[in-house]
């Protein structure tokens, strides 16, 4: 069983920067592939970024070259930073965890963007 807790959320300005934490207990944290999804209101949940056990990204197209994601095995973390972001990013981040077709949910963190 995996646990996941994500911190960081919070209100910010058009073209600002937020990291989100996401933050692991439970399981080997090294062999998940690790992601970010979000979820606005009304919406389904959508794939942010992934980065696999060895260290490889991937992003959706609507991030890429604004969102960087990365992970720290040994503190079982792994993080999303996010620049020059856009009222449309605002939504609930979830961290999620994948592995063997197994896959666990954090309870998420609201980001929204708004001046």
């Amino acid at each position: 069983q995996v646990q996941l807790v994500e911190s960081g959320g919070d209100l910010v300005q058009p073209g600002g920067s937020l990291r989100l934490t996401c933050t692991a207990s439970g399981g080997a944290f090294s062999s998940y592939v690790m992601g970010w999804y979000r979820q606005a209101p009304g919406k389904q949940r959508d794939l942010v970024a992934t980065v696999t056990t060895s260290g490889g990204t991937n992003y959706a197209d609507s991030v890429r070259g604004r969102f960087t994601i990365s992970r720290d095995n040994a503190r079982k973390t792994v993080h999303l930073q996010m620049n020059s972001l856009k009222p449309e990013d605002t939504a609930v981040y979830y961290c999620n965890s994948r592995r063997l077709g197994v896959s666990y949910w954090g309870q998420g963190t609201q980001v929204t963007v708004s001046s």
